[in-house]
């Protein structure tokens, strides 16, 4: 991965916001339909129905984001900073692999490194991106780990095929 690394942030930035969390296309995710995978995320967090109910309230993404990093620790259902990364490759997946559009796109930055890169210092932002060139970076590693699979899948698709017949 000698080539530039590929930032992205904000959702409404074009081509690569649509690598946010935040960016608006429905998904399918333990058999409920979520407006982001901001959403499909956080529903995982809340302990009680109730708290979970709130932050899906919220009446844009970053706010449902902004609710559930605000939850008391007896709020957050038990485990979840060990279940938390699976929880969110599991809600990429559903993502890249219900819309061609974001499966192409994400496919085609094949061998970059992907960074969301925040501009706010902060753990959450430090955990999940860079901050000032500095964070474990995990949705981009989710992401490219994503990536690769749907590649993988793309090289096997013909031999599916070939077995089938």
């Amino acid at each position: 991965m000698s080539q530039e690394p590929i930032r992205f942030y904000r959702a409404n930035e074009k081509p690569y916001g649509a690598f946010s969390n935040l960016y608006r296309r429905e998904i399918k995710f333990e058999g409920e339909v979520f407006p982001t995978a901001e959403h499909a995320y956080q529903a995982g967090k809340a302990r009680k129905e109730s708290v979970r109910n709130w932050i899906l309230a919220a009446p844009s993404p970053s706010l449902v984001a902004m609710a559930a990093h605000g939850l008391y620790y007896w709020d957050i259902a038990p485990g979840w900073s060990k279940t938390k990364f699976d929880r969110m490759k599991g809600v990429l997946l559903a993502k890249y692999t219900q819309h061609e559009d974001l499966r192409e796109l994400l496919v085609s930055t094949a061998g970059r490194r992907l960074v969301e890169t925040a501009t706010v210092d902060n753990p959450v932002n430090r955990l999940w991106g860079e901050v000032n060139g500095k964070g474990k970076n995990k949705l981009g590693e989710l992401l490219m780990e994503v990536r690769e699979a749907l590649v993988t899948e793309a090289a096997l698709e013909p031999q599916k095929i070939a077995v089938t017949r």
